[in-house]
């Protein structure tokens, strides 16, 4: 599965997002706040809000801050009031992007997104100008050095998932985003832990190849994209090879 799942792994090997822990935390924080704003500050009614703090707490996140941004979610706390907001375009070699904010100030993130599209080789659409190129599914991302594949692979059919895939040292579960929840419960109950469990991502339909100047150029964009404050998240239909990327970071 080219695109997310490429992006991700190329995070790895170039291993800056992920180095800036406040950053993380801070999108972490307004995940909480928005999923208790909308569904209720209780983890057990609201499944947004149950897989926000299991993000957190894997990525070491300290209870009190989990509380304070549940609190803020639900008016017991002053706070930002955060949107979900999407925007779309394409990137170098004509890679559709989608990218999804939470922000307090839509004005100025989509000043910030449009400026990095213009600095570095993209170009912002309309609403609907590529999302067309994407199906909504959820994703869990399981290390394939700690379980067995044949194993796995029949746990997560059995589960109800859509699709399953080894992807180097790993495996993408692929679910509807309405079966994730319980697909995710199901694979819990067998002892399968998760490296990664997104309720919601945007899987490409067709991938576009890029190379050289043209995939350096796409990778700095995201990356740039995915580091402001606002953005949550950045998809994308491109094919790369990941080897190649991984020896010229």
């Amino acid at each position: 599965m080219a695109g997310h799942s490429k992006w991700k792994q190329i995070k790895h090997y170039k291993a800056a997002t992920d180095a800036k822990r406040g950053a993380l935390f801070t999108k972490l924080i307004r995940e909480i706040t928005i999923a208790a704003k909308q569904g209720g500050g209780d983890p057990n009614g609201n499944a947004r809000l149950r897989t926000a703090i299991e993000t957190a707490r894997a990525n070491s996140m300290p209870k009190e801050n989990i509380e304070r941004a549940i609190k803020k979610g639900t008016g017991d706390l002053e706070g930002a009031d955060y949107h979900d907001v999407i925007y779309e375009g394409y990137g170098p070699g004509g890679v559709a992007l989608v990218i999804q904010a939470l922000t307090d100030n839509p004005t100025r993130t989509v000043a910030d997104i449009r400026h990095k599209m213009s600095r570095l080789g993209g170009n912002l659409g309309a609403q609907n100008s590529v999302s067309w190129m994407f199906d909504r599914k959820g994703q869990l991302t399981i290390d394939a050095t700690k379980f067995d594949e044949d194993s796995t692979l029949e746990a997560a059919l059995d589960a109800g998932a859509d699709d399953f895939k080894r992807e180097e040292d790993q495996y993408l579960v692929t679910t509807s985003p309405g079966d994730f929840h319980s697909v995710k419960s199901a694979l819990e109950t067998k002892g399968i832990k998760f490296v990664e469990a997104e309720p919601v991502v945007m899987v490409p339909k067709s991938t576009v190849k890029v190379e050289g100047k043209n995939a350096e150029h796409l990778l700095k964009l995201m990356e740039e994209i995915e580091e402001l404050d606002d953005v949550q998240k950045v998809w994308a239909n491109f094919d790369i090879d990941v080897a190649d990327m991984a020896a010229s970071a």
